[in-house]
């Protein structure tokens, strides 16, 4: 299967448990309400009227609650459903327990209650295991990693000279051309195999001045990606630690080679190199003004 057609795969099936999973959380929330406030009819209902099994229905009814409350927040809730598929095998057990000395009405009424617990349990496993697949998945397609460098000037210089995005194409060698287009937005043009390009528009989602910038791409981008760089005084504010955190999905096709080419073999290490191109601006820049603050740090 190539690239492109896993990364559907992934996504269809994080869709699938994302709804399942909510259903699921909604079942457990009415069964919780049920198992609290009617513990008796669900009792009867179950064949365990009668039973000292009985007595254990409010907390499980509370258990169900805590489901609920884990599962319907969250995208793709792991761990939780996973604590469904034990609570569904201690149900499971009770049941069986109550079996044996169930007789008549009520023991027809616990098979049937064993029966859909069964189902339920079925279900609730086909849930983890999709569930899991897909977390596996997304963190498979996801790369991630930082770098980091020390350039002579003041975390103000140096967030405006990275903050004017039409100048990182002049130490970032892989990128053509950053426009700003309104707002907080711009267009990123980057060089691809062949004498091709890529492109993308990406819009900032944290700005503070001599502090951070971040951005992430808008949705239809040949290469999803998200970031952020940060400026940290050093040497008394008269130098600055500027930190990168870059997060991507690689795609495959040429949009995936653009990828290859923006970030090279190791991306950690290109975006390395970028930074010391950076670096290597400012104190230029710093130089020429005539205000160099110190000797470059690494």
């Amino acid at each position: 299967m190539n690239a492109p057609a896993q990364r559907a795969r992934g996504v269809g099936a994080a869709r699938r448990a994302t709804r399942l999973n909510r259903l699921l959380g909604l079942a457990s929330a009415g069964l919780g309400a049920a198992e609290l406030a009617r513990p008796d009819a669900v009792a009867r209902l179950t064949g365990l009227d009668g039973h000292p099994a009985r007595d254990l229905i409010p907390a499980m009814g509370a258990r169900e609650l805590a489901h609920a409350a884990g599962l319907l927040p969250r995208r793709q809730p792991t761990r939780w459903i996973w604590t469904r598929v034990a609570g569904d095998l201690l149900d499971l057990a009770v049941l069986s327990t109550a079996l044996r000395d169930r007789k008549g009405s009520q023991r027809r009424r616990a098979l049937a209650a064993t029966a859909v617990v069964a189902g339920i349990t079925a279900t609730d496993l086909y849930a983890a295991l999709l569930t899991t697949s897909a977390r596996r998945s997304e963190r498979r397609s996801h790369q991630r990693f930082a770098a980091s460098v020390t350039v002579p000037a003041a975390p103000a210089e140096a967030y405006r000279y990275w903050r004017n995005f039409e100048n990182l194409p002049t130490f970032m060698t892989h990128l053509e051309s950053v426009r700003t287009t309104a707002g907080n937005r711009s267009h990123w043009t980057a060089k691809a195999p062949a004498g091709g390009s890529v492109s993308w528009d990406a819009e900032i989602t944290g700005d503070k001045p001599g502090e951070l910038i971040g951005w992430r791409s808008l949705p239809g981008a040949q290469v999803p990606n998200a970031g952020s760089v940060r400026f940290r005084p050093t040497h008394g504010g008269r130098e600055t630690e500027v930190r990168v955190e870059l997060a991507w999905d690689p795609p495959g096709g040429k949009a995936g080679s653009a990828v290859a080419a923006l970030f090279g073999e190791n991306p950690q290490q290109q975006v390395h190199d970028d930074l010391r191109r950076f670096q290597q601006v400012v104190a230029a820049d710093m130089l020429g003004a005539g205000r160099a603050t110190g000797p470059l740090g690494d």
